[in-house]
């Protein structure tokens, strides 16, 4: 079998490819030195794991011989993770779109040596096919004009590069400044595309955004708009039913291809999974509608059943395609671990497959009408066709009955389902991402009085500051896998696990979460700030392997890191009352004041950020030794910009006071748990029940 470069990596992605006839190489110096050398072009291949497209195109093109005969002849092939190197990702990313009006994985770059860009695309078939050129036919061409037409690939790759350089030019000017009217305009245009139906925004494919729900929620506490409340969970409700969620098993599907939330992308991704939960729990800290939290909790258990490695940490994403027959393990399919055909069910439901079927809309010759691909015939995804209630009445049973049968029906499925091949598992364990799980869990662990929610968070939390952060240094890693902690973190690393240490606090008042916050927010602010211009680059000074340091501000999939930047600094300036933090912040707000100004769309979780700076700061300050107790009114409602403070001793008593000297003023009360409900630490008279602090948090 032959081997290639990729096989000393650690990338779950790059290892796929480590014995592909292309003789890949990983991104870095040796690569570019022989493109210099033999005066080639380098293809640039970036995808990720559990990318379905980019196993389509590795069976079809990679793992050609013929193919990769002409890719290793006049090409230096070079293959990137996408998820390990967001920064690389970025700029070619940047640049496909520019130049071909949309992007994607897995991704096609073709660069001169000195790592410009000249031609880009996404998926290309081995031929012709689909509009699209083949693959190598394209190679051919583009070895052509690289030898025949140099001259002109260099002036284009040069106007191209200063065409990115002034895009990606973020800068504060000195009369920038966000304008108190963008949260409505926000709010607008997100009614604009409302899908008052199916919930969601646009029409298919439809994306979670779950950036978008936390806004709706912020603006909603910010100015009692019912419309913006309802909007949120309407779309957080239509999700759990449609096939996006995993009906069985829990955790949500990448996106839907079509408008109702049926037929998904089937890969889950650790990201997906925090920022939803986060957002369930908002929704059941707004309505104390137990749904919500039933769905959180869901997903949470997926999480920790499935998606947690031993150490604590979780694990980045499940695939989208799976084993159809394991006695043919190469065959895959989209989803085929998740489907069932009318008579499997039968079959393992007996009596009960008829109500099960009437509740999960499930067919005899299949439900899904439009199957390009031919991948789900005669099979079922499940979803929610019918109610608990209108199952009970179809079947003139109770729904206390139909409840208990439906949860056996679904015991039977899941222990059918654990006989089958899981999708691959992509076991790489990345900073950002836990943080935005480890929140999740803390926030789960105080509004649903579960210790175990945010134990999980504390290990997560454990694993990443005794394996990928260096106390002394500051340094914060990237990745972990197979035991090795690697890559130097970048801005969305840093902030995003500043920001779970924060919501760790809140959760466990162990002041540790905060002091390592403010380092790392301090290093972050060494490495990424741009001091003169305002704002974060996305990656650190230094690495001569990037064409460009670009500053990201587009809360798509995933937030920015620009924007959990910003929200992060905020929240330490309100619990530490370093002006520099604050400062920090808002220079961040000021860069891209036009951009938000112009287009709030491309980054709600900003505009959460400038509606935070523009509140009065408020506090709640729990001191005595039974603050987890009297917190309870707090952690049940949805508090956007109060900040929990706990001294519950003398000594966190004094630690605190370091940072704001009004709390040594507040006395402990005869060994009582008081709690002070202030506004910018100018603070109500003291309350010792959770009655009384519940009536002062509802005024």
């Amino acid at each position: 079998m032959h081997t290639n470069r990729l096989a000393q990596e650690k990338s779950p992605y790059l290892l796929q490819h480590a014995h592909n006839p292309v003789d890949w190489y990983p991104w870095g110096e040796e690569a570019f030195a022989k493109a210099r050398a033999e005066d080639k072009p380098i293809f640039l291949s970036i995808g990720y794991s559990t990318c379905h497209w980019c196993h389509v195109m590795e069976r079809e093109s990679f793992e050609s011989a013929e193919t990769a005969e002409v890719l290793n002849r006049l090409f230096v092939p070079v293959k990137v993770d996408r998820e390990e190197r967001p920064d690389v990702d970025r700029i070619y990313m940047m640049f496909v779109q520019a130049t071909t009006g949309s992007g994607g994985w897995p991704m096609s770059v073709w660069l001169t040596p000195d790592l410009r860009p000249f031609f880009g695309g996404t998926y290309f078939p081995p031929d012709a096919r689909y509009g699209r050129p083949g693959f190598k036919q394209m190679l051919e061409y583009i070895a052509q004009v690289w030898q025949a037409d140099r001259a002109k690939i260099n002036t284009s790759s040069a106007e191209v590069f200063q065409q990115l350089t002034q895009h990606a030019a973020i800068a504060a000017t000195p009369s920038s400044r966000v304008d108190d009217s963008v949260a409505e305009s926000l709010f607008f245009h997100l009614r604009r595309g409302y899908d008052s139906q199916l919930g969601g925004f646009g029409g298919a494919p439809k994306f979670p955004r779950p950036v978008s729900l936390a806004f709706l929620f912020r603006f909603f506490a910010l100015t009692a708009n019912g419309e913006a409340r309802e909007m949120a969970l309407h779309t957080l409700r239509e999700m759990a039913k449609g096939g996006m969620y995993d009906q069985m098993g829990g955790g949500f599907h990448r996106y839907s291809v079509d408008e109702r939330w049926f037929v998904p992308h089937f890969e889950k991704m650790l990201y997906d999974q925090g920022q939803l939960v986060s957002a369930l729990i908002e929704a059941y800290q707004i309505t104390a509608d137990e749904q919500y939290a039933a769905i959180a909790r869901d997903v949470i258990e997926y999480v920790l059943r499935d998606m947690r490695d031993p150490g604590g940490a979780f694990y980045s994403a499940e695939d989208a395609d799976s084993v159809i027959d394991p006695a043919d393990p190469h065959e895959k399919g989209e989803g085929a671990f998740y489907i069932w055909s009318d008579a499997e069910l039968r079959a393992l439901l007996g009596d009960a497959a008829e109500a099960f079927a009437y509740r999960y809309g499930v067919e005899a010759g299949g439900n899904v009408r439009n199957d390009p691909q031919n991948e789900f015939t005669g099979r079922n995804i499940l979803f929610q066709a019918h109610t608990l209630e209108e199952t009970a009445e179809r079947f003139q049973l109770t729904p206390e009955a139909t409840s208990a049968l439906l949860d056996d029906a679904r015991a039977k499925l899941m222990a059918a389902r654990a006989t089958r091949v899981r999708p691959h598992l992509d076991d790489k364990i990345l900073t950002s991402w836990n943080g935005l799980m480890i929140s999740a869990l803390a926030l789960a662990g105080r509004a649903l009085n579960e210790p175990r929610y945010r134990d999980a968070a504390v290990a997560a939390a454990e694993f990443i500051l005794a394996n990928m952060w260096d106390a002394s240094s500051g340094r914060l890693l990237r990745r972990y896998r197979a035991g090795e902690a690697a890559i130097d973190g970048f801005l969305d690393d840093y902030a995003g696990f500043a920001s779970a240490l924060v919501d760790l606090y809140e959760a466990t008042f162990d002041l540790r979460y905060i002091e390592a916050a403010g380092k790392m927010a301090d290093v972050m602010r060494a490495r990424f700030e741009d001091r003169e211009g305002g704002g974060f680059f996305s990656s650190a000074e230094g690495d001569e392997s990037l064409i460009l340091r670009l500053k990201e501000d587009y809360d798509g999939a995933e937030p920015s890191g620009n924007s959990l930047a910003v929200n992060a600094l905020l929240r330490l300036a309100a619990i530490t009352g370093n002006e520099a933090f604050q400062r920090s912040a808002q220079r961040g707000l000021d860069a891209f004041a036009s951009r938000l100004n112009s287009q709030p769309v491309v980054a709600p979780l900003m505009v959460c950020a400038h509606m935070i700076s523009r509140a009065k700061p408020r506090q709640i300050v729990f001191t005595g030794p039974a603050a987890d107790l009297l917190r309870g009114a707090a952690d049940l409602r949805f508090l956007p910009g109060v900040t929990l403070l706990a001294a519950r001793d003398e000594a966190e008593r004094t630690a605190l006071s370091r940072w704001h000297e009004e709390i040594a003023a507040m006395p402990l009360l005869e060994g009582q748990t008081a709690a002070y409900v202030c506004e910018n630490f100018a603070c109500q008279a003291p309350v010792t029940t959770l009655a009384a602090l519940d009536a002062l948090l509802q005024s």
